[in-house]
This record gives structure tokens, sequence and C-alpha cells, in this order.
């Protein structure tokens, strides 16, 4: 287990420490001013501190490679980046500058780069404002020269003009940090893989390789057996603690039996070990089983345990939908939760889509306590037990997935609404009521549309900005339903 992971199952809704995302910076300008405008250096030095203090405050590992005058420095700059490893630079240009002193930091380092200019104030004191003092606003003036050479070289380009005290500046700066954050949990995550395939589900087969091509990180494939072994482990006493726990956390509703209470916070237990064991940053799984035998049941027991460990930011889902556990890692990365999700079905008087599942949710986005009700069967699968039933808090939210084309690249795809009260199933499923603006029907065959396939992730906030930053450090495409028939 790595050493930054929340270590002992014994504090089970302690969040999860994942990798700091690690932020290059380098600062520049045009060394020829320095000799012909004293102070002038000091003066943006002074303020790529400031903007070093503000990446810091956002939770970044920042690694500073200084403030460059000329291509030789800059050159050197980009080394000492690329040996960092980071999940995104940032190049401020603090005056003044040529694009041979920003295009090797994008070329050497192999990392996405963010180039921004935050002039000191929102505007100039112009009568008091000589050549020297105006040379501290000019950042700008170089950003057209370094977004054409990029262009000519092949290379992304995105960019952040503002002042230093500019908020909506900083705001979309921490858009691009959260995606480096999502770059870093994809690029460094270990995602289980555990049973097999629904069967015929079709839309949910994922290349295991594409995944660590595209996406980086690594898929481990895991059988029930290595959960098996786990349970069998787990005392009476670990057992009763967990339960503890679960009445703790939950709602506890008349048709829970004990015996599958017990059943499902034995699986809980065991189920911790497995991630810690194998350092899983996410989990899908499913297993059909037969007439009661123990893979069957342990596929039935997954509900409480993948639920709280959702809630601690290791995000499981169900049905083998590996793809959907990775989209609720990113989710869950930018702050925004990330529950198990599909179609349930259309309110037509209310105009509202019913969406949900029966499985694993993500507790923390709870509009209240959340309900474990006992089902005799769950529907579609084998197995029996407890099932976790809630609705997410009402408000504005995004529905996102990972789609996959027929060459094989994954998309980002989402669609933002509003979570809304009204009457909901209460049949030990997680549904929301989701407000998108217009017709359901025609909400549904544009998002079916997009490639979505069969499951997704219901997030909270307004996120389709936040993914499609994603999308862009990841060089996949992105898509978003905003009306009839939007893509």
């Amino acid at each position: 287990m790595s050493d930054d992971r929340a270590a002992e199952p014994g504090s089970p809704l302690v969040r999860t420490s994942r990798r700091r995302t690690r932020v290059g910076l380098v600062s520049g300008g045009l060394g020829a001013y320095w000799p012909q405008f004293p102070g002038l250096l000091d003066r943006l030095r002074e303020s790529a501190r400031f903007v070093t203090a503000r990446l810091e405050e956002m939770g970044c590992e920042v690694v500073d490679a200084g403030f460059v005058s000329d291509p030789q420095e800059s050159a050197k700059a980009a080394e000492r980046l690329r040996r960092a490893d980071c999940d995104l630079v940032v190049t401020f240009l603090t005056t003044y500058l040529t694009a041979s002193m920003v295009l090797p930091v994008a070329q050497r380092t192999h990392t996405p780069v963010l180039v921004i200019d935050l002039q000191p104030t929102e505007a100039m004191d112009h009568p008091n404002t000589g050549t020297g003092e105006w040379l501290a606003y000019c950042g700008q003036c170089p950003l057209p020269e370094v977004a054409h050479v990029f262009r000519r070289s092949g290379i992304p380009f995105r960019s952040v003009s503002g002042h230093l005290g500019d908020e909506n500046a900083w705001g979309r700066i921490r858009r691009w940090i959260g995606a480096a954050g999502v770059r870093g949990a994809l690029r460094h995550g270990r995602h289980g893989l555990m049973g097999h395939l629904y069967p015929g589900m079709l839309d949910v087969s994922t290349d295991m390789t594409l995944v660590s091509a595209q996406f980086g990180g690594h898929v481990e494939v895991l059988e029930f057996d290595d959960l098996r072994v786990r349970v069998a482990a787990v005392t009476d006493g670990e057992t009763a603690e967990r339960v503890a726990l679960a009445r703790e956390v939950f709602t506890l509703d008349g048709s829970v039996d004990e015996d599958d209470l017990f059943w499902a916070a034995r699986v809980s237990v065991g189920l911790d070990r497995l991630v810690a064991d194998f350092a899983l940053d996410s989990l899908a799984y499913y297993h059909r089983g037969l007439e009661g035998e123990i893979h069957e049941r342990l596929g039935a027991g997954m509900i409480l345990g993948a639920s709280l460990l959702t809630a601690r930011g290791v995000p499981m889902a169900g049905e083998y939908e590996l793809r959907t556990s990775l989209a609720m890692l990113i989710a869950d990365t930018m702050g925004a939760g990330g529950s198990f999700t599909e179609l349930q079905a259309l309110n037509f008087r209310d105009r509202v889509v019913e969406m949900g599942h029966d499985g694993p949710a993500h507790l923390a986005i709870s509009a209240k306590n959340p309900l474990l009700r006992g089902l005799g069967v769950y529907h579609g699968k084998r197995g029996w037990g407890v099932s976790v039933e809630f609705d997410v808090i009402h408000g504005p939210v995004t529905t996102f997935g990972i789609g996959q084309e027929a060459d094989g690249s994954f998309v980002l795809i989402a669609s933002e609404g509003e979570v809304v009260p009204g009457p909901l199933l209460e049949i030990g499923n997680t549904t929301s009521r989701v407000d998108f603006g217009f017709d359901p029907g025609e909400w549904t065959d544009a998002w079916s549309a997009t490639g979505i396939g069969h499951h997704w992730t219901l997030c909270t906030g307004h996120r389709a900005k936040d993914f499609r930053a994603a999308a862009d450090l990841l060089g996949i495409a992105f898509r978003t339903v905003t009306g009839p028939n939007a893509l």
C-alpha cells in the first residue's frame, strides 16, 4: 500500500489521500530590459512570487523553475520541469519576451502548458507611468506571438489573461489546476477490474490497453477470489464495528435483515483490505454467480462497502463499468462527488428525467441521511441483501461520462441540469429528478446520441467547463448537451 493512502479499514470514512497535483512554474521576461530599467526585474520577480503563493493555496505541489531572461535559461528551466514529471506547466509572461523562451518549455517537458499573463493591477496609472513601469503591464504583448508559434509547432495552446488581483482570471486558472489534478489522478491511478462483463452489455466492454494508452495509469485485473480470501479473514468483532458504522451513517429501513446486514458489513471490511492491498484508486466489478454460492453472495454483498469507499474517494461502479468508475474518479478529484447512474424513467408531467442505480452511491452528495433497504431480489442480478436509497443534493448538477468511438478513442460527455424535489422510487435505488431545462424526451434522445453508453455519473454543480478543461489536458474530445439535438 502506498504511503499517501488512508491506511487502515478502522477509519472507513476518512477521505483517501491522493498524490498532490504537481504544477511546474516558470516565469520570465526579456533580459535586455534589466540594465535599461533598474527595479523592473525586482518588481516582476515579486509578481512571480505572488503567483507561486496563489498556486500553493490551491493545494498544489509547485515546482518553481525560477525566473528566466533568455532562451538558454529557459532551456535549463525546461529540463528541470521535465525531470519533475508535472501534471501541468504554467508559464508566466511577466512582460514581453520572445517565443523562443517559451517554446522549449512546451517541447521538452512533454507536459500540457498553460500560459498566463497577469499585470500588476487592473489598469495603469497613466500620468505616473513611464516606460519601465509600463513594461510591467505588457505581459499580454507576446501572447499572440506565443500562440502563433505553438500552432506552427503543433502544440495545444491555452492561456489566461488578467491581473494579479483578478478573481475571474484566478477562477479560470483554478479550472486548469483542477483539470491537471484529473490528469495526475489518471496518470498515476490504479484501477481495479474484478469479475466479468455483465452478459450482453456490449457498450460496457472497454479495452484495458486503451485506458492506459489514452489516460495513463494501470488497470489491475482481479478475481472475486481476491475478495473471498480477505472476507474470510474478517473477524466477528470487525464485522460488528462495521455494522455500528452502518447504523451511524445510514437510516435503516425495517426491511433490512440482520443477517444480510452483517454479511454486507463483513464484505465491506474485506473490500477495504482489497483496496489497500492492491493500492486501488477505483474499482469496477460484477459477478453473476449461481444458486447462492460464495461468489454470488460476495457480489450481492458489495453495495454497503462500495458506497462507503466511494464516499472516501475510492469510486466503485457495478456491472463491470470501468469507464464509469473512471468518470467517477474524475468527478471526485474535482470535488464534484459523482454517483453511479443510469436512466430510470421520464416524467413528462414534471418535465424531469429520473435517474439513479441499484448499487453503490456517493454518500457525500446525498440530500439527506441515506437509507439502507433490504431487498429479497436484485432486479436483473442474482442474489439479495441490502441496498442504498438516496437522492443527490438538490440544486445544480452535471451528468458526466466517458464514451468510446469506433476508432477506440475516448470522449468526455457532460450535460448540466438541476436536481429538483418531488416523488421518488422507494425500491432500494438511488434516484434523482433532474430538470435539464427542456423536454425530457428530447434530452434523452440528445444524450443518447453522444455515445455515452448505459451508465454515467451524477455530479454536484455545473461542471461542463471543468470537464472540458480536463478533456483538453488529456488530449481527447469533449461533447455536451445543452438543448435538443445539441452536442
